[in-house]
């Protein structure tokens, strides 16, 4: 446990300090230089955001409070910013806090970690500051991006399995995915450290995306804009680029877009028109 501190609300003069947007903060540790007992407290609204501490001072206490309280989350991830090695990340439950290992502060990559969010207590994430070598100053930022996930399983690339989807489990996905979009798997890298595959994507529709994670692009040899962008599985998935068009489904986390589901795109057709006749289907697909 830290010693007894001095909890710093966000009083209506530090409004724009301590809220920002109510989904992302950017603050200063300058206010916890005047008192080291001094804890500067956060309360955000979102599900996801950006937290960013410039000159971290003695602590940082971050409650996560969506306004979607009809909404049960069970976990929560975080993904440190590269210089997070320099302030040490505790996890508060029950008015204890227990120190969340981070390993290098994410500086070899982008690392994601999860705890357990369902208690009766909004989570609570705890930056306490490293001290800086004596006499000197430098000026650096620790921060993080949040997700409040309903599944943990949602995040790690565990959602779709290797397998393939069957109709039921297609209807779902593209009826519910953060993004589905046709087109052909270009390239494929792959990541033994994060155990999963990188596939780039040459997009020929985009039907919905949550954010902006397929782009515009024109490029020379067409006559027209394409879409481009990048989605990951998991390396055991063993995926590699092939003939055809494919209809590509999954969710977004932490400004990445993750595989779900990925039929051939005829193969989708099929599925969908006996849907259609069937009346199985829970929401109308644009065909062209």
């Amino acid at each position: 446990m830290l010693p007894a501190v001095i909890i710093l609300a966000c009083l209506p003069v530090l409004a724009l300090r301590c809220a920002a947007d109510l989904c992302n903060w950017t603050g200063s540790g300058f206010a916890a230089g005047v008192d080291r007992r001094i804890v500067l407290q956060v309360r955000l609204r979102c599900t996801e955001g950006l937290v960013s501490w410039v000159n971290p001072g003695q602590a940082l206490r971050v409650a996560l409070e969506p306004n979607l309280s009809s909404i049960r989350y069970t976990t929560v991830c975080i993904q440190p910013s590269p210089s997070l090695g320099g302030a040490s990340v505790f996890i508060e439950r029950a008015g204890e806090l227990a120190l969340l290992d981070t390993e290098d502060g994410g500086r070899s990559g982008r690392q994601v970690f999860c705890f357990r969010a369902d208690g009766p207590h909004s989570p609570v994430i705890y930056l306490q500051a490293g001290p800086q070598s004596p006499g000197t100053w430098i000026r650096r930022t620790v921060g993080f991006r949040y997700e409040l996930l309903r599944n943990r399983s949602v995040y790690s690339g565990l959602e779709p399995s290797c397998r393939p989807c069957n109709d039921t489990e297609l209807l779902v996905a593209v009826c519910s995915s953060d993004f589905v979009v046709r087109g052909f798997i270009k390239n494929v890298s792959h990541d033994a450290r994060r155990q999963s595959s990188l596939m780039e994507v040459l997009t020929t529709k985009v039907y919905w995306q949550r954010s902006g994670v397929f782009v515009q692009q024109m490029r020379p040899y067409m006559s027209s804009q394409s879409w481009h962008g990048h989605i990951r599985t998991l390396l055991q998935c063993h995926v590699k680029p092939g003939d055809g068009q494919f209809l590509f489904t999954g969710s977004e986390h932490f400004g990445e877009a993750w595989l779900g589901c990925a039929p051939r795109y005829k193969d989708f057709l099929s599925v969908y028109h006996k849907a259609r006749i069937g009346r199985r289907t829970s929401c109308d697909f644009p065909l062209d």
